[in-house]
């Protein structure tokens, strides 16, 4: 994911985790916030409840992943947060990308086909 797509400072994660709303799912939590940017950043993060530094690692690196594809369909302007569970390491890929769309879905963040004739 660009640099650009990312958030990257602690005070971003923690100004979104305390002032965003919350969708949860049994494999990912995604916090959302507006900013006033023309772009949709999305930050990733995993506690140490995950397991160790590999875990989590590996965790944050299929959520990068799953997000990746969807970024061009996201509506511009919101601040993303996604966080890890425990079961996201079982998880078969395409279960975690089911779960960020449901998520994003229920969030309302997904371009609807208006949002994208209109130039």
């Amino acid at each position: 994911m660009k640099r650009k797509f990312r958030l990257t400072r602690s005070t971003e994660f923690k100004r979104v985790r305390r002032s965003g709303k919350s969708y949860a799912h049994p494999l990912i939590v995604l916090i959302v916030e507006v900013n006033l940017q023309e772009t949709t950043r999305v930050g990733v993060s995993a506690g140490r409840s995950i397991g160790n530094a590999i875990e989590r690692n590996q965790a944050k690196r299929r959520m990068r992943e799953a997000i990746r594809p969807i970024l061009p369909a996201l509506r511009p302007g919101w601040n993303l947060i996604l966080l890890a569970r425990k079961p996201l390491l079982q998880a078969e890929f395409p279960r975690i990308q089911a779960a960020l769309l449901q998520l994003l879905q229920r969030s309302d963040l997904l371009k609807s086909t208006d949002d994208q004739n209109t130039p």
